[in-house]
């Protein structure tokens, strides 16, 4: 199945388009979260050609790293420090343009420079995690992915 991705769009609203019936097709029916987390991890890395996308999960004071695409990462995250703890703290999307000018930002990969965190929520309404997602290039991320990536999260049982 993952090798049935395709994507021929050109804008990234055409290819988020294109790629969530297809996340959808791959994580329907598998009750595996883990499971699903890494393909999604796959599909965005390279679809979208993002630097680096991954979970973190709130486990007792901490985010610990999950399924992931990409370079090394920081293995935990305390609340509220860099944009994923800050994400976590304040239960919303924190975009980045610039990850050097964001307060306490968490270098795992110098070469990161843009950054999109969304929080995942439990059935309960609390935090049990956020997506991650790094860009090479300044200013990758806004609204758009935003959407789209709150519509794959919704794919998820958490």
């Amino acid at each position: 199945m993952a090798d049935d991705l395709i994507i021929t769009a050109h804008s990234k609203e055409e290819k988020y388009k294109e790629l969530i019936p297809q996340i959808k097709a791959l994580v329907e029916g598998e009750k595996d979260l883990i499971a699903n987390l890494a393909n999604i991890c796959a599909a965005l890395k390279y679809s979208m050609d993002f630097f680096w996308v991954g979970f973190y999960f709130v486990k007792e004071d901490q985010l610990v790293l999950g399924p992931f695409q990409g370079p090394v990462a920081c293995t935990r995250i305390d609340k509220g420090k860099g944009v994923c703890g800050t994400s976590w703290e304040k239960q919303q999307t924190i975009i980045v343009e610039d990850v050097d000018q964001f307060p306490g930002h968490i270098a795992c990969s110098s070469l990161s420079k843009s950054e999109i965190v969304l929080p995942l929520f439990n059935a309960a309404g609390n935090v049990a995690g956020v997506m991650d997602v790094d860009s090479d290039t300044l200013a990758s991320f806004d609204t758009t992915d935003e959407t789209y990536l709150k519509q794959i999260i919704a794919l998820l049982k958490i």
